[in-house]
């Protein structure tokens, strides 16, 4: 006879509570995107939209004040992705470069940086000196070299097995070489990783451009949803599509990106998120 499997109190309490928390956060998303297809006015919970339309997102995508700073989010993110993960990956193989003259100094004083910092005031003269405010360059390069990823990074490098690069050194191979054959194709998790937190901070980022950028045409996309939602920054309706139509619509064009990419990497970032948290 086969032994009938008891359902413990825990496992339902504890899917009834996953089940609520779900409930809580799409049933807000679900609002936002049946108004962004909602080309009637209304406020309230709807299941369906009243009258359905896409002028919404056509408004978005082709009214210069807002395909620009969408334009912006877009290229920052990338750019500053690439760049971030460039120097993070190459900072963290230098760190494991065991004879390196120095190596445990640098290392020491990156993390020193973790804990102090120069402040807001001073870090904003600097930038200045260096004639980056008000330019694209101050978002992209300063938010570029995350310590904490750096030495994440750098646990993931030292757990690869020592002797591949012993392997690859007798080859005849350069550090280089050995980086660009070894390092980064098993790094795949790390990379997928650090690059989606990388893309998320570049693509969410408010604070840099509130804070170094004064040119109003050169604000991304969180920006101008910012100004739209608190009001001060509405957009001019056209067509079929209401203020509060394209509102909704702009919120799921933030939204959306990250929920397509998210899948693809899921198998990547589950392996990444515990990089260097059990060393053998």
């Amino acid at each position: 006879m086969k032994k009938k499997k008891k359902i413990e109190v825990f496992s339902v309490i504890n899917g009834l509570i996953f089940i609520i928390i779900a409930l809580i956060i799409l049933i807000p998303i679900w609002k936002i995107l049946v108004d962004s297809f909602d080309l009637k006015t209304a406020y309230g919970m709807k299941l369906w939209p009243e009258k359905f339309g896409l002028d919404g997102y056509q408004q978005v995508l082709s009214n210069p004040t807002l395909s620009r700073p969408l334009f912006i989010s877009f290229f920052t993110t990338v750019v500053g992705t690439l760049l971030a993960l460039t120097l993070s990956t190459l900072g963290a193989y230098v760190l494991i470069q065991w004879e390196m003259p120095g190596r445990s100094f640098f290392a020491n004083l990156l993390l020193f940086t973790m804990i102090f910092n120069g402040g807001m005031i001073p870090t904003y003269l600097v930038l200045r000196q260096f004639h980056l405010t008000n330019t694209l360059w101050v978002v992209i390069l300063y938010p570029a070299l995350n310590v904490y990823n750096l030495v994440l990074m750098r646990n993931f490098f030292e757990g690869i097995p020592a002797s591949l690069y012993e392997a690859a050194t007798l080859d005849g191979s350069t550090p280089m070489q050995t980086f660009i054959r070894i390092v980064l194709p098993m790094s795949k998790p790390a990379l997928a990783s650090i690059g989606l937190m990388y893309a998320v901070s570049y693509w969410n980022d408010y604070t840099h451009y509130k804070l170094y950028i004064n040119n109003s045409d050169l604000y991304n996309f969180q920006m101008k949803l910012r100004g739209m939602i608190m009001g001060s920054d509405l957009p001019t309706a056209a067509g079929n599509a209401t203020e509060n139509t394209i509102k909704n619509a702009a919120i799921i064009v933030v939204i959306i990106p990250f929920m397509i990419l998210y899948p693809f990497l899921q198998k990547y970032f589950v392996q990444g998120v515990n990089i260097g948290a059990v060393k053998e």
